[in-house]
């Protein structure tokens, strides 16, 4: 435990460097790091990590490697655009190497904007006013990024060194496969704790969905209009087939009350039809239709016993023998964090000193790369983040004053986890 005059330095100093901190943030936030285009913002990374003085790590994804594991989850982009960036901090020379470890994890890829003259201020140029800042990827999860390094300047710019080994994470493919944070992990990168900031209303999460993508293709017979009747309509028939899939989840949401912590989640099971395409003509019955589906499942749930109940229901309906799916990205098991852990005693403390309130948990429908440490590593994973809005939706923002006090709360965490040795003046 940190004592009161320690705490109280770490945190001037992140209050010091704030405004710096949302300077970085808003640049991070310029580079538009949308699938298989990060590389841009992983340099910017890089950078920072180097100014730190942490040894860099930064290496393309191997397709070959992750398809081997069971967390794996296929992609529909080139492997040779998919770059991760780790920096390493170990304690100085002549300092003891002791405390726990620690990875401060992030994701650097951002989903798409829209149309964005929806946006009431361009997504890529981000703005601050009444408290918040707005852009793509501020929230989700820009500013969990900024926060870890900031926090960590903090514990230095109080006259501090960690005495264990810190890894800095930013990793791509978290919004489709979860590939990113998988690839880091068969690359060794280990550690007795993970914290991960995503945007948490300032709670800690305590389970979360697994997800399966999965792509429906409804073949269909081509006439002209004027002999519809004996053609077979594919776009009207993959309707059909979307039906039985809500049938489906609804099944499995009515199952929430045998599933720890989901008991009262409104409707945890979310089979999201995210893209439809079909038809070649408007005047032709469509020969074919496709479209896109994010599914989720519970916790202790294999993903592919999932995957095969989801199958059988596209192979069953009226059009089953016109219908084939494939899966085309997340093939992930959601995960429950366990209660009682070490990482989560120390986090309480760091939240309350400066919250001045309890930490409070919640279960979220949402995805997280979390599952990555805690199902495949056992590491206690702590996805616990800032306020924010509309992530994924326009005018994406997050809450300044939020931001400011997770990065205190990391800050402490850090400083209480790996322990520190204070510099000699």
């Amino acid at each position: 435990m940190l004592d009161p005059d320690a705490a109280r330095r770490i945190t001037d100093a992140v209050d010091a460097a704030f405004d710096q901190q949302l300077e970085f943030t808003a640049e991070l936030v310029r580079h538009p790091s949308l699938r298989s285009a990060e590389a841009s913002a992983q340099n910017l990374m890089v950078a920072q990590f180097q100014q730190r003085g942490l040894s860099v790590d930064q290496w393309t994804l191997d397709g070959d490697s992750l398809s081997t594991h069971v967390g794996y989850g296929p992609t529909t982009v080139d492997f040779e655009d998919l770059t991760n960036v780790v920096g390493t901090y170990t304690a100085p020379e002549g300092q003891e190497e002791q405390g726990r470890s620690l990875i401060l994890n992030g994701h650097v890829d951002v989903v798409p904007t829209g149309p964005e003259e929806t946006w009431e201020n361009h997504p890529w140029d981000p703005v601050v006013k009444n408290g918040w800042m707005h852009g793509r990827g501020v929230g989700d999860m820009k500013a969990g990024l900024a926060a870890n390094l900031f926090a960590f300047d903090a514990v230095q710019a109080a006259g501090f060194s960690p005495n264990a080994t810190i890894h800095f994470q930013s990793v791509v493919e978290e919004e489709c496969t979860g590939n990113g944070s998988l690839a880091a992990l068969q690359r060794g990168y280990t550690a007795d704790a993970v914290v991960i900031p995503e945007p948490e209303e300032n709670m800690l999460v305590r389970a979360n969905v697994g997800v399966v993508w999965f792509r429906v293709r409804v073949s269909g017979k081509p006439t002209h209009v004027r002999e519809m009747a004996s053609g077979f309509n594919a776009i009207d028939a993959a309707y059909s087939v979307m039906g039985a899939l809500r049938e489906l989840e609804s099944r499995w949401n009515a199952e929430r009350a045998n599933h720890r912590y989901f008991e009262d989640v409104d409707h945890p099971i979310n089979f999201n039809i995210g893209m439809i395409s079909g038809g070649d003509w408007p005047s032709s019955v469509p020969s074919w239709c496709e479209f896109d589906v994010r599914a989720a499942l519970y916790p202790g749930i294999p993903a592919a016993e999932a995957w095969e109940e989801i199958q059988e229901c596209v192979r069953t309906t009226e059009f089953g023998a016109a219908v084939s799916a494939e899966r085309t990205g997340f093939f992930s098991e959601g995960y429950v964090l366990d209660e009682g852990s070490d990482a989560e005693a120390t986090l309480e403390a760091a939240h309350q000193e400066t919250f001045g309130s309890a930490l409070e948990s919640f279960t979220t429908p949402g995805y997280l790369d979390g599952r990555v440490f805690a199902l495949y590593a056992g590491i206690p994973a702590l996805v616990y983040g800032p306020v924010s809005e509309a992530i994924h939706g326009f005018d994406e923002r997050v809450h300044l004053e939020s931001v400011r006090r997770v990065t205190k709360t990391i800050a402490l965490f850090i400083a209480d986890w790996c322990g520190v040795t204070e510099r000699s003046q």
